[in-house]
């Protein structure tokens, strides 16, 4: 299959906003290369993440994510589902505005307590799991999100299939003004 783009796809949005839900998506209808940040990382550091923090402390988890940023930059036509604190960093954003394009994906807080309440892999949110904790945390995190997106994409009640198209859709807009 031919590539899809010459840059790759960053998504960001808060954890439970549907990342590696739509990096899937994009992978099937596009064949586009995935690479899932936090598993990357796991896999390396042969460590969860929760043990990541726990050991080594955040900081350590965060440099780890920048490296793994900056070495993304030697591909094309990868969709990258980047941790929920990726764009906390302002080199991280750099390093993906060099060579992708960057969407976040948005969803409301009741969404996302929804979608993770059962999840046991998300330190921030362990012992927090409330719609007040979810949507103070969105609250800090969305001036971020914001200014680092080239495109921006609800997926409270949507498909994968209708996001990932509103994706493509987007960025293909995008491109055409860029040329």
């Amino acid at each position: 299959m031919e590539n899809l783009l010459n840059y790759n796809i960053f998504l960001i949005g808060f954890m439970g906003a549907g990342k590696s839900t739509i990096a899937s998506c994009l992978h099937r209808s596009h064949g586009m290369q995935v690479v899932e940040m936090d598993s990357v990382i796991e896999q390396r550091e042969k460590l969860p993440i929760s043990e990541i923090f726990r050991v080594h402390g955040e900081e350590y988890f965060r440099h780890l994510e920048t490296a793994l940023l900056i070495e993304l930059q030697q591909k094309s036509n990868v969709v990258v589902s980047c941790g929920g604190g990726v764009p906390m960093r302002a080199e991280n954003v750099q390093a993906m505005k060099r060579h992708g394009r960057v969407v976040l994906l948005d969803a409301k807080p009741e969404t996302i307590l929804e979608r993770v309440r059962d999840s046991h892999d998300r330190p921030l949110l362990e012992h927090n799991k409330t719609v007040e904790f979810i949507s103070d945390l969105m609250e800090k995190r969305r001036p971020k999100y914001e200014a680092a997106a080239d495109i921006r994409v609800a997926t409270d009640g949507r498909s994968a299939d209708e996001i990932c198209e509103d994706i493509l859709m987007q960025l293909r807009k995008l491109d055409d003004r860029s040329v």
